[in-house]
C-alpha cells in the first residue's frame, strides 16, 4: 500500500561546535512558543532562537534561515534539564543545578522578583485552570529530597506553595491536565488530584528510567509507556477509552500532534494514527534525543541538530487518500479529527469523501452501509439517479455532477441487460434511499426529481402500495411527465390518485369512472366504485360532486347515498338541492329521509310526511319482490313514534295507493282518535287478532290504565258482535283478568253467554278485585294510624305549658320573641311562627 505523509520533515538549525566543546555544548532540551525557540545545553547555556517567519519554521527558499537572537549563560557546569514557557508573564522557566529559574523569554534576563525554587527534580506548568480568571498560573513541581509534589500558584512577580501531595515514591516522569498530574515512578503509574490531595494507582510497568514516559494529549487524556511496549491512552479519570497502541521496545519519548501519536527511537521517529492504531510514516534521525509537540507538529533535537516535523494540512492528505481511493481510512481520518476537534472547514470535505466511499459500497451491493454514508455525506440525490437506465430521464437537461470519476466496478447499464435479478436489488436499494431522504433538506433540494423518480420506480418494480401512497398524499410529480408512464403502464388508478394530489378532482373521478365502467383495466383497487364514493364525500369541490352524483346514484343507489350522508357536519348540501336529485331514485331518496330524521333530527313535517310515502312505496314495491317485513317494520315505528308528520295526508294518500296496508291504516286512524274504526279494521279487515291485541297495547303505551281498559272493552265489543270471535272474545278477558273490570265486562256479555264459559275471567277477576280492595283498606288504614299519631302529637304539644321568658330567642333566627305568637317544634324549641320548620301548634 502506497504511504502517505502526515509529516513534513526539515532541518531547521544546527548547533555549530568546536571539536573540544562539542561534548560540552550538546543540547539537552528546547522549548518553543510561536516563532521563539530555546535551548537549553549541556553547559549551563540557554539560547533564544527565532524561526523565520512564512510556514511556521520551515523557511521557502529565498527566506533567511534560524536567526541566534539571545544567549544566557547560568553558571559554569550542570545541564538544563528543562525549559518551559509562561506567555501570559513574558517569563521562561529554566530547571539548571536542582533549581527553577526564571527569566525573560525575549532578554533571557533573570527575573528578580522571582527567587528560585530550590531542590526541584521535575516541573510542568499547567495555565489551563487560572490563567482565564485571573494573572496567575500553576506549576507543579517534583522535590529532589522528599517523596512528594508541590503546587506553585504563579504571579508576575511572585510564586506561592498552595499544597503538597505525598507519593510513596519518586516521581520520574510527569504530566499535568487541569487539577490532574499523571505521574510515573520506579515501577507504576498514577494518577493525583491535586485539589483533594488523592492520589490512585493505575498499572504496574517494568522499563528503566529512560523509557518512563508520561505524555498530555489533552482533554483530559494522558498517553503512557506502559507494560509489554504499549502505549497506553488513559482518562483522568482512570479508564482507557482508546485500545493500546503497539510501539516499539525502546521508545524514548512519545508526543501528540493529533490524530497522530509521535514515537521517537535513537535511530527512527514513527508516526502512528491514534485513530486505527496504524503505523502511518517514519523518518529517520541518527542520534535523536527528545521532541516537543508544537502546535502543528513537532521538534525532534539531536546534540546538535533540530528537525521539525509539520503536519502536512488534513485537507492534503485527505485527497491523497481519496486519489488512491482509500475512502475508509479517508473518513477514518477525519471522523477522529471532529471527534478531538470539530471544525466547520472539514465538513464539507468530510461530506464529499462519505459519498465517494457510498459509492464504493453501492457498486460491491453493500446497500446498507452505502446508505448510511449517502445520507452522512448529503449526496444529492440526483448523483445516484444518473446511473440507473430508464430513471435518469427524471433529470433535467441542466443537470451537472460535481462527483469527481470513479472507477466503478460494474455498469448498470451492463447490469440491466445481463443481470436482471441484480439490477432488481439496485432498484430497491434506489428506491430506500430516495425514500429516506424525500422530505428532508438533502431531498428537497431536488424534490422534484425525486418525486419523478420514485414514480418510475414504482411503476418498474410493479409495487403498488408505495406508488399509491406516493401519488395519494401531496407530491410534485410533473403531469406531463408522470402521466405517459402510468398510462403506458395500465396504472389508472394511480393515475386518478395523481390528479386528484394535484388538485384535478374532476379528471381523477373521470378517470376511476372509466375503470369502473371497464373501459381502463387496472386491478389494483379492488373497489374503484367505493373508492369514487367515498372521495366524493370528503371531496369540498361541490361542482365535481354534483357532476358525478347522478352517476353515483344510478350504479348503487344504497352506497352512491354515502357522497351526501357521510360528509362532514360543516360541509353538507342544502337539504332542498338533494331531495330534487333523489326524486329519481326511490331508495336513496328513503335512506337520505332517514339520515335527516333519525341522524339529523329534522322536525319538519315535510320531511317525515315524505319518509312516511318512501316507506308505503317501497313497501309497494316489495310485495311482488322480497319480504316486506323489515320496510313495514320501519313504517309502523315512524307512525307510531313521529309526532310531525300530517296524518291526513299520508291517510289520503294511501287510501289511493293500497288497501294491503291495513295495520298501517290501523295506526293512522289510532292517531286521529278513531281506535274503534282502527281496531274494526284489524279484526274484519286484516283479520289478525293479534295484531289488535297489541295494538291495544301500543296505544295505551304511557297512558293510564283506565284507556287501556277502555281499548280493551272496545276490542271486546268487536268481537262479540260476530259470532265467529267467541273464542278470541274469551280469550281476550282470559288474557287481561287485571285489567277489565268484571262489573263492565258482564254488561257486555250476551245472555246466552253461560258461567262456566266466563268462570275462569270471573275468578280472577274477582280475585284481583279483592286483592285491589284489600289493598286498598290497608293503605287506609296504615293513613289512619299515621293520623293517629299526628293527633297524640297535637293533643301532646296542646296541653305543654311553655314558658316565655324576656329576651327569649327564636330558634331559627336569633331573634327576641317579642309577639304573643310562638310555635314550638316537636323538640320544644320556640320560634316565630314566620320561620320556616315544622311547628306542632
Amino acid at each position: 500500500m502506497e504511504i502517505i505523509l502526515a509529516f513534513t520533515h526539515t532541518h531547521v538549525y544546527e548547533k555549530q561546535l568546536a571539536s573540544k566543546d562539542k561534548d560540552k555544548s550538546s543540547i539537552q532540551c528546547i522549548e518553543c512558543y510561536d516563532r521563539n525557540v530555546y535551548i537549553g545545553t549541556k553547559d549551563a547555556t540557554v539560547l533564544h532562537l527565532i524561526l523565520p517567519s512564512g510556514t511556521d519554521g520551515d523557511p521557502s527558499p529565498g527566506q533567511s534561515k534560524i536567526r541566534e537572537c539571545r544567549v544566557r549563560k547560568l553558571g559554569s557546569s550542570n545541564q538544563v534539564a528543562q525549559l518551559r514557557v509562561l506567555p501570559l508573564f513574558n517569563h521562561l522557566l529554566v530547571l539548571w543545578d536542582r533549581s527553577v529559574t526564571a527569566l525573560n523569554m525575549f532578554s533571557l534576563e533573570p527575573v528578580v522578583a522571582l527567587k528560585k525554587i530550590q531542590h526541584v527534580h521535575l516541573f510542568e506548568v499547567c495555565d489551563s485552570l487560572l490563567a482565564t480568571q485571573a494573572a496567575c498560573v500553576e506549576l507543579v513541581t517534583s522535590s529532589s529530597r522528599r517523596k512528594l509534589i508541590r503546587i506553585h500558584v504563579v504571579g508576575v512577580d511572585r510564586w506561592d506553595v498552595v499544597k503538597e501531595v505525598s507519593l510513596l515514591q519518586d516521581p520520574v516522569a510527569l504530566a499535568v491536565d487541569g487539577a490532574c498530574v499523571c505521574v510515573g515512578t520506579i515501577d507504576r503509574y498514577l494518577l493525583c488530584d491535586i485539589r483533594t490531595g488523592s492520589s490512585d494507582e493505575l498499572f504496574p510497568h517494568n522499563h528503566s528510567r529512560q523509557r518512563i514516559i508520561v505524555t498530555s494529549m489533552g482533554r483530559g487524556e494522558f498517553l503512557l509507556n506502559g507494560p509489554e511496549s504499549l502505549g497506553m491512552f488513559v482518562m483522568k479519570t482512570g479508564i482507557c477509552q482508546r485500545p493500546p497502541l503497539q510501539w516499539p521496545q525502546e521508545v524514548l519519548a512519545a508526543g501528540v500532534c493529533f490524530p497522530y501519536i509521535l514515537t521517537l527511537q535513537p535511530q527512527v521517529l514513527s508516526v502512528y494514527s491514534a485513530v486505527d492504531q496504524q503505523c502511518k510514516q517514519t523518518v529517520n534521525l541518527s542520534g535523536a534525543k527528545g521532541l516537543l509537540s508544537t502546535s502543528d507538529g513537532v521538534l525532534v533535537f539531536t546534540e546538535r541538530d533540530i528537525f521539525s516535523l509539520r503536519l502536512v494540512p488534513l485537507k492534503e492528505q485527505t485527497q491523497a487518500l481519496v486519489r488512491l481511493e482509500r475512502f475508509e481510512e479517508a473518513l477514518l481520518l477525519l471522523d477522529g479529527v471532529q471527534g478531538h476537534s470539530p471544525l466547520d472547514s472539514y465538513k464539507e470535505l468530510q461530506k464529499a469523501i462519505s459519498c465517494l466511499a457510498g459509492f464504493v459500497h453501492f457498486y460491491q451491493e453493500g446497500f446498507s452501509e452505502a446508505r448510511v454514508l449517502f445520507i452522512t455525506g448529503e449526496l444529492d440525490p440526483r448523483e445516484l439517479i444518473r446511473l440507473y437506465p430508464g430513471i435518469q430521464v427524471c433529470l433535467s437537461e441542466d443537470f451537472q455532477s460535481h462527483l469527481e470519476p470513479l472507477n466503478k466496478s460494474r455498469d448498470l447499464q451492463v447490469l440491466c441487460q445481463e443481470d436482471r435479478h441484480t439490477f432488481h436489488h439496485y432498484l430497491a436499494f434506489l428506491g430506500d434511499f430516495l425514500r429516506a431522504v424525500r422530505g428532508t433538506e438533502q431531498g428537497l433540494k431536488c424534490s422534484k426529481e425525486v418525486d419523478y423518480a420514485l414514480l418510475r420506480l414504482y411503476v418498474e418494480l410493479g409495487d403498488t402500495e408505495n406508488l399509491q401512497q406516493l401519488v395519494t398524499f401531496p407530491n410534485v410529480c410533473r403531469l406531463d411527465h408522470c402521466l405517459p408512464v402510468l398510462e403506458q403502464h395500465s396504472r389508472y388508478f394511480a393515475l386518478g390518485s395523481l390528479y386528484q394530489s394535484h388538485g384535478n378532482h374532476i379528471d381523477a373521478i373521470k378517470t376511476w369512472v372509466k375503470i369502473a365502467d371497464g373501459l381502463h383495466k387496472d386491478p389494483s383497487c379492488s373497489d374503484v366504485y367505493g373508492h369514487i364514493v367515498w372521495t366524493l364525500s370528503q371531496l369540498q369541490d361541490r361542482d365535481a360532486v354534483w357532476t358525478f352524483a347522478d352517476w353515483t346514484l344510478q350504479r348503487n343507489q344504497e352506497i352512491g347515498m354515502q357522497i351526501f350522508n357521510k360528509r362532514a357536519p360543516d360541509d353538507r348540501f342544502e337539504t332542498q338541492d338533494v331531495l330534487a336529485l333523489m326524486e329519481k331514485y326511490p331508495l336513496a331518496l328513503l335512506l337520505y329521509l332517514e339520515f335527516l330524521i333519525h341522524d339529523l333530527n329534522s322536525e319538519e313535517e315535510g320531511h317525515h310526511n315524505r319518509l312516511a310515502l318512501a316507506y308505503v312505496t317501497q313497501s309497494l314495491r316489495e310485495e311482488e319482490e322480497s319480504d316486506l317485513r323489515k320496510t313495514r317494520g320501519k313504517l309502523q315505528q315512524l307512525l307510531w313514534e313521529s309526532k310531525f308528520y300530517d296524518v291526513s295526508t299520508v291517510y289520503g294518500v294511501w287510501i289511493v295507493e293500497s288497501e294491503n296496508l291495513l295495520r298501517e291504516k290501523a295506526i293512522l286512524l289510532g292517531r286521529t282518535g278513531g281506535h274503534f274504526e282502527a281496531l274494526q279494521v284489524l279484526v274484519h279487515q286484516e283479520g289478525d287478532l293479534q295484531a289488535a291485541e297489541a295494538y291495544c297495547c301500543r296505544a295505551a303505551r304511557g297512558r293510564d290504565a283506565q284507556f287501556w281498559q277502555t281499548l280493551l272493552l272496545t276490542l271486546l265489543q268487536i268481537y262479540l258482535s260476530s259470532e265467529d270471535h267467541t273464542s278470541a272474545a274469551v280469550d281476550l278477558l282470559n288474557n287481561n283478568p287485571r285489567v277489565l273490570a268484571a262489573e263492565k265486562v258482564i254488561q257486555l256479555l250476551p245472555d246466552s253467554w253461560s258461567v262456566q264459559l266466563v268462570s275462569q275471567f270471573l275468578v280472577r277477576s274477582l280475585r284481583e278485585t279483592f286483592h285491589q280492595r284489600r289493598m286498598a283498606m290497608l293503605q287506609k288504614a296504615i293513613g289512619q294510624v299515621e293520623l293517629m299519631r299526628h293527633k297524640v302529637i297535637w293533643m301532646q304539644a296542646s296541653k305543654t305549658k311553655f314558658k316565655l321568658d324576656k329576651g327569649q330567642k327564636c330558634k331559627v333566627c336569633q331573634r327576641d320573641l317579642a309577639e304573643p305568637q310562638f310555635t314550638c317544634n316537636l323538640s320544644g324549641d320556640l320560634m316565630h311562627t314566620s320561620c320556616p320548620g315544622l311547628p306542632s301548634t
